[in-house]
């Protein structure tokens, strides 16, 4: 089965948009039914959580489903120890950690739709392919 790791920017965009035909909001439904293996760390939940508690997404959802989100996640999700050190690869610290967690699992795909991180880093780092969400949902269909 495919392994994807989603940045914070993926996740955030698919819960507010979840029932429309967003690429983030398809992604989170594939992962829903089976489609791929989420794999996620603290640190993503924790940003994520972060994220979504700021005013902006305040009017998208609730404290109460922030935290039932996360619980989600943590129940459902495959949350991994990061293990892997990556430093001054991405133009972010957190981004960084993104890819530390997406090596440390061995996901088949880091999940991004921030452009910046996708030049910087490219299409692939130690093996692992870095996608977009709209790529990434042509591949999910692909494989079925």
């Amino acid at each position: 089965m495919i392994t994807a790791t989603l940045d914070t920017n993926v996740l955030a965009s698919g819960i507010v948009t979840y029932g429309k035909s967003t690429s983030p909001a398809q992604i989170l439904r594939a992962w829903k039914s089976g489609e791929f293996q989420l794999v996620t760390s603290e640190h993503i939940l924790e940003e994520l959580k972060h994220t979504l508690e700021t005013p902006y997404f305040k009017r998208y959802i609730s404290s109460q489903q922030v935290a039932g989100t996360i619980n989600l996640f943590q129940e459902e999700a495959i949350v991994i120890p990061i293990i892997q050190n990556v430093r001054g690869i991405a133009t972010h610290l957190e981004d960084d950690l993104i890819i530390a967690t997406a090596l440390s699992a061995k996901s088949d795909y880091l999940v991004t739709g921030d452009k910046p991180f996708l030049t910087r880093v490219g299409p692939t780092y130690q093996g692992m392919k870095i996608i977009n969400p709209n790529d990434f949902i042509k591949k999910l269909h692909v494989s079925k």
